[in-house]
């Protein structure tokens, strides 16, 4: 039993050494191999190193317009009381939301979101004196124009006063395009570190005025549309408690015309149905002073209230001309060309060699 155990471990110790020594014999064929090709190695990475170079040369720099911020969004309102006390009353005057659209990583989902690209895109901007739409500076920057056959989209445009609901069908599908290029191409969106708070938005482009604009644009228009949202139900209340107000003072005012104009009347005290108007007046008076002043506080509670809620967009950093430049260097295209034809070159011998020698029965 014991020599079984033996043998057995003897054995796969030499399986052990056999695999080792086989790997380190075929790694050591492929050297040489590899060594006798030196010539053709370095030949095809010169190759790459000139096109790498080449391709330093004629490729256009880039802009990248970087702006980073961090929103400040209140979750406690110090109202609660109040609050609390004003919902007996049917008064709802918290305007809570369950949005949680700026809350985690859902801001970067909503910052790429079609809706807010193409409204940054419909969004002015000032070219050579002259407002355009961001989206129409995209296409005459990149020369989308020169790629398009159809003679009708040659004439396509996206001016400054027409509404998004009268869009045709070939505005939308060009809108389409361009979205989805600047979202894989051009955008990027991310935080700075995981365990803060602080956004980073990124667009790199071939023009320096629409990557700058661009970002600029995206980050007011997507936090407008959330503070927008966030505070809907708290602006009905307050424009309805406004309303109340108004009507209330003017009903209020008219009242206490009314009641002085009842006593002038009153001339002779010994009559006293004569002073029943005057009651009559002095009491609707202040029933209307006691239901002004409940509105008036109600209302400013809930303008402290949608105050509190209001989110805080703090902007960091943003982008100032002129903007950085990206551009891939002479001496790095040249090192990464060269790097590139070399490994390429490499796998495909090896590739050859391993192929030859399966064919061979090696």
């Amino acid at each position: 039993m014991e020599a079984s155990q033996q043998s057995g471990k003897i054995i796969e110790a030499g399986e052990q050494e056999l695999s080792l020594r086989t790997i380190v014999l075929t790694m050591r064929e492929w050297l040489r191999f590899l060594w006798r090709k030196k010539f053709l190695i370095i030949f095809v990475a010169f190759i790459g190193a000139v096109l790498g170079l080449s391709y330093a040369f004629i490729n256009k720099p880039m802009y990248k317009g970087e702006l980073t911020f961090v929103m400040e969004d209140n979750s406690s309102n110090p109202l609660g009381a109040y609050l609390g006390m004003a919902s007996q009353f049917g008064l709802d005057l918290s305007g809570s939301s369950n949005s949680g659209v700026f809350q985690g990583d859902n801001i970067i989902v909503f910052l790429k979101s079609r809706l807010m690209i193409e409204k940054t895109l419909l969004s002015p901007v000032v070219v050579n004196g002259k407002r355009i739409t961001l989206a129409e500076h995209y296409i005459d920057f990149n020369e989308l124009r020169k790629t398009w056959k159809k003679p009708a989209l040659q004439k396509l445009h996206f001016p400054l006063e027409q509404k998004r609901n009268t869009f045709t069908l070939a505005q939308d599908s060009i809108l389409q395009v361009i979205y989805n290029k600047i979202l894989k191409s051009n955008l990027d969106i991310d935080k700075t570190a995981k365990q803060y708070n602080f956004i980073s938005v990124t667009c790199t482009t071939l023009n320096e005025v629409f990557s700058k604009v661009f970002t600029e644009s995206l980050v007011t228009v997507a936090t407008n549309f959330y503070i927008e949202t966030k505070t809907r139900r708290t602006k009905a209340n307050v424009d309805r408690l406004q309303t109340q107000a108004d009507s209330l003072e003017l009903l209020l005012n008219r009242k206490t015309y009314s009641a002085a104009a009842a006593q002038d009347l009153n001339m002779n005290p010994a009559k006293q149905v004569a002073s029943v108007n005057v009651e009559f007046a002095m009491r609707d008076k202040m029933v209307l002073q006691t239901m002004y002043g409940e509105v008036i506080k109600n209302l400013e509670f809930t303008k402290i209230s949608m105050a509190q809620e209001t989110p805080v967009i703090q902007i960091v950093d943003s982008p100032i001309y002129p903007l950085e430049k990206v551009k891939l260097g002479k001496l790095k295209g040249l090192v990464l060309g060269g790097f590139m034809g070399g490994v390429v070159i490499v796998f495909y011998l090896l590739i050859k060699k391993i192929l030859r020698d399966i064919l061979e029965g090696r």
